[in-house]
């Protein structure tokens, strides 16, 4: 599979893998100056590129890198980022400070990673009786705590 990305501009940082065994790579904060996320603020960090995926059989997914979301608390707005294979746009992270300090994004920070994944489309049917399981509609803890 092959993962076309063009940069928007010219100081874009080509994301990349941390390790051999990562699932995600990491995306890179585009700004030419810091940028203060207080606590409770939501911020629009560019990444400076667009990419392009093979097919609607896959999507890329942004997710909080873990470091900044337990060391700092600083989390995607949107929980996931959807990019879907026919965007065309610039790739962007939401985020929020969900701790109660300010924290600063630094040009070229890593904010966030994306990992590419396959997406399944079904035909949708609409049934009048679903089929039955042993769980029925229990939810929400409904499994218990053991």
């Amino acid at each position: 599979m092959e993962l076309k990305i063009k940069k928007l501009r010219d100081n874009a940082r080509i994301p990349k893998r941390a390790t051999d065994g990562a699932a995600g790579m990491d995306l890179y904060a585009c700004i030419d100056e810091s940028i203060t996320l207080d606590p409770g603020q939501l911020a629009i960090i560019p990444t400076g590129i667009a990419i392009e995926l093979p097919d609607n059989t896959c999507a890329a997914f942004l997710y909080a890198r873990s470091g900044l979301g337990v060391k700092h608390g600083i989390c995607l707005s949107n929980g996931v980022g959807v990019i879907d294979s026919d965007y065309r746009g610039e790739v962007c992270a939401g985020l929020c400070n969900v701790s109660d300090k300010p924290y600063v994004i630094e040009p070229y920070e890593r904010v966030a990673q994306m990992v590419i994944a396959p997406v399944l489309t079904p035909d949708i049917i609409e049934v009048d009786e679903l089929g039955d399981t042993d769980r029925g509609e229990g939810g929400f803890g409904s499994t218990g705590k053991k």
